[in-house]
């Protein structure tokens, strides 16, 4: 399939989600395409990746597991950390192999929407964003992410990376080394060019 409707992609994930994550989907797709709206993306694009973010989020462990393992391009380390993050990457593969997707920017914003990544594209970015301001979304540091997203992707998408490092720290729980990247980039940017 070469071209796919947002509907048609939100449909997919309905299908194979729980009522109340599927939710969630819906509500991170209106606000990913409010950010389209807002910094210029191709906003097919963004509500496509929006609408599968989270296709594999509850299929079974076992099948995550053995798609990362028998896949040549996914990383294997991804196995010793949480297996919260291994919806993305094997989400992406799926969307790729059963809907025939093939754009990169599509499958890079669903791959990496949970830990971030260094040089993230435009629709990379919006989508991490718009997943972790979503209108349900209740915790403290979400107010100014939401700020944030109105006038700076870079900033909104710094913040929301360094409040998860910290998060996740205080948690004591293990940080997957893309999300440090990611927070290294964006600061290098901001410090070099102020921002966009």
């Amino acid at each position: 399939m070469t071209y796919m409707q947002i509907d048609f992609a939100l449909l997919k994930s309905k299908e194979v989600l729980p009522t109340k994550r599927y939710e969630h989907v819906e509500r991170v797709t209106h606000t990913a395409l409010d950010l389209a709206k807002n910094f210029q993306a191709n906003e097919h694009g963004v509500g496509l990746a929006a609408a599968l973010h989270d296709y594999a989020k509850h299929m079974d462990r076992g099948l995550l597991k053995h798609w990362i393992e028998s896949s040549v391009d996914l990383p294997k380390d991804l196995l010793n950390y949480h297996h919260e993050l291994w919806h993305g990457p094997v989400g992406a593969k799926m969307v790729e192999k059963w809907f025939r997707l093939e754009q990169p920017d599509i499958l890079n914003a669903i791959r990496w929407h949970t830990t971030g990544r260094a040089n993230m594209g435009l629709v990379e970015k919006i989508v991490f964003l718009a997943d972790y301001i979503e209108p349900n979304r209740q915790f403290e540091a979400v107010y100014e992410a939401r700020e944030l997203a109105q006038t700076d992707l870079n900033r909104a998408c710094h913040y929301a990376l360094k409040q998860s490092i910290l998060f996740l720290m205080e948690k004591r729980q293990p940080i997957y080394p893309d999300t440090f990247h990611a927070y290294n980039e964006l600061t290098n940017v901001l410090k070099n060019n102020g921002g966009n």
